[in-house]
C-alpha cells in the first residue's frame, strides 16, 4: 500500500482490483501488516491483521470493516455457547 498509493488515498477492493493489484473478486479481502506505513490512507477490507490495523493508525489512517463471510472462529465460539446454554436450559 505505501508504495502503490498516494497520502489520503482511499483504498477498497474494487480499487485494488480496478489496478490489477487483485486479479480477480475475493470473498474476503484481508490486510496484512507486512512492511513499513507512513502515509495516511482510509482502507476498506473484511479483515484485518492487528498490525496493519495498528500501522495504517499510527500513519493517521483509518480501516473500515466490510461485512462478509463470518470467519471459521466465530462460528466455532458461536456453536460451543450454544451448547453450553442448551445443557443450562436442561
Amino acid at each position: 500500500l505505501e508504495e502503490l498509493f498516494d497520502n489520503g488515498s482511499q483504498v477498497t477492493p474494487d480499487v485494488l482490483q480496478a489496478a490489477g493489484i487483485v486479479k480477480r473478486r475475493f470473498d474476503v479481502l484481508k490486510v496484512l501488516g507486512d512492511g513499513e506505513l507512513t502515509k495516511k490512507l482510509s482502507v476498506s477490507a473484511h479483515r484485518f491483521s492487528a498490525s496493519a490495523k495498528e500501522k495504517i493508525e499510527k500513519a493517521g489512517g483509518t480501516v473500515t470493516i466490510l461485512p462478509g463471510r463470518t470467519p471459521a472462529e466465530e462460528k466455532k465460539k458461536a456453536k460451543k455457547l450454544a451448547k453450553k446454554q442448551a445443557a443450562a436450559a436442561k
